[in-house]
């Protein structure tokens, strides 16, 4: 089994907050990320594809397939947007980086399949101090 891993990287804002809280309720649960107007961070996101080597072709997936597929099904939706209010795969959520992580998964997971690797990780960097990885359930 081999690991490939394809970068790219948005630009989004989003607020964390919980509608039925007050301002004050949410700021105790979310902190200056619940701030009312919005604030944002430049996301860096890997994509780690698994699988075994063709051996004809050497790759275990091209990677290009790959970067078009992360663009058509996320960078489009998501770079320099709002994510609480335009992007339809965090509909209903608030938009952790958690959150945002999952939802990236399942827009790719089953496409990446088509295209002969597995999904292996989604790793999304909101700072460089913050950083998710999800790996599926």
């Amino acid at each position: 089994m081999i690991y490939i891993i394809r970068r790219e990287h948005f630009s989004a804002a989003h607020r964390l907050f919980l509608p039925g809280y007050s301002d004050t309720e949410n700021f105790t649960v979310f902190g200056k990320c619940s701030n009312p107007n919005w604030h944002g961070h430049n996301y860096i996101l890997f994509v780690t594809v698994k699988g075994e080597v063709d051996p004809e072709t050497g790759l275990v997936i091209h990677l290009r397939h790959v970067s078009k597929l992360i663009d058509e099904k996320i960078l489009q939706k998501v770079d320099h947007k709002n994510l609480n209010l335009e992007v339809d795969f965090l509909a209903g959520k608030v938009p952790t980086s958690e959150n945002v992580a999952i939802g990236i998964w399942n827009e790719l997971a089953d496409d990446i399949e088509k295209l002969g690797g597995i999904l292996h990780c989604v790793r999304l960097e909101q700072s460089e101090n913050n950083i998710v990885e999800y790996y599926g359930k």
